[in-house]
């Protein structure tokens, strides 16, 4: 059975369509399920500028339906990939809406400083939204959610998660040695850990703040020591100082 979104017999009027190249801006005839053309006068590939990729986006079945994914769709997939990730986790965690508040803030703050530094923000958000994901399970095992048990009981969670989500194993590998250590870095850790670690530093302190204060000096001391990349601390600054 084909995709009724895809199937021509459900198609309306304008599911063909001239587009000007972007290039050469010469025009360019596409049908509503083209994923991309040739312009015939330069030979530049581009997407389809009005087709809804919507399912594809994240259908494991998208591939064998619109042929080859452009790479800005699946670039698209990554990015919707963190969006599910975080439903998954308030599936999980249901009523913590403590934890379930964290990890929005330290997703948050990690999607800032990764945009700032430059790292891979599909394994920056799922990690920061996945981080604390042991604590359930290191709370019910040893009736502690100290760190060492949030780290051992992490990734097997986070593992199953985005196994279920079709995340690529290289994206699943990198995330689950981030949970796994998140609390301790080895001082040889790679960029994406070390947004995610500072993101947890800004938002345990501004939650720390709330209850007990710190002397300004103090603050900025612990800042410039305890965070690892300068965009986390340019944010800690900002958010915490202010």
């Amino acid at each position: 059975m084909k995709c009724p979104g895809q199937d021509s017999r459900y198609w309306k009027p304008g599911a063909i369509f001239e587009v000007q190249c972007p290039k050469c801006k010469n025009p360019v005839e596409f049908f509503k399920d083209d994923t991309a053309r040739k312009c015939d006068r330069c030979g530049h590939r581009f997407v389809n500028p009005n087709m809804d990729f919507g399912c594809a986006s994240y259908c494991e079945y998208a591939e064998q339906c619109l042929g080859t994914l452009p790479d800005e769709l699946m670039a698209q997939k990554e990015d919707l990939l963190k969006d599910r990730v975080a439903v998954e986790v308030k599936r999980y965690l249901k009523s913590d809406f403590k934890r379930i508040g964290h990890a929005g803030r330290v997703a948050r703050y990690a999607e800032k400083i990764g945009r700032q530094e430059g790292g891979n923000l599909a394994v920056i958000l799922c990690a920061a939204y996945l981080h604390d994901i042991g604590i359930p399970e290191a709370e019910r095992k040893y009736n502690s959610a100290a760190p060492e048990y949030q780290e051992k009981e992490g990734p097997p969670v986070a593992r199953a998660i985005l196994e279920k989500l079709k995340a690529k194993t290289p994206l699943i590998d990198e995330v689950c040695g981030i949970i796994a250590h998140h609390h301790h870095p080895k001082g040889d850790d790679t960029l994406n850990f070390k947004v995610v670690y500072d993101a947890d530093q800004i938002a345990n302190l501004e939650e720390a703040l709330k209850h007990t204060a710190m002397e300004k000096d103090r603050l900025k001391e612990k800042i410039e020591t305890t965070l690892l990349t300068q965009s986390g601390k340019k944010t800690a600054e900002a958010t915490l100082l202010a």
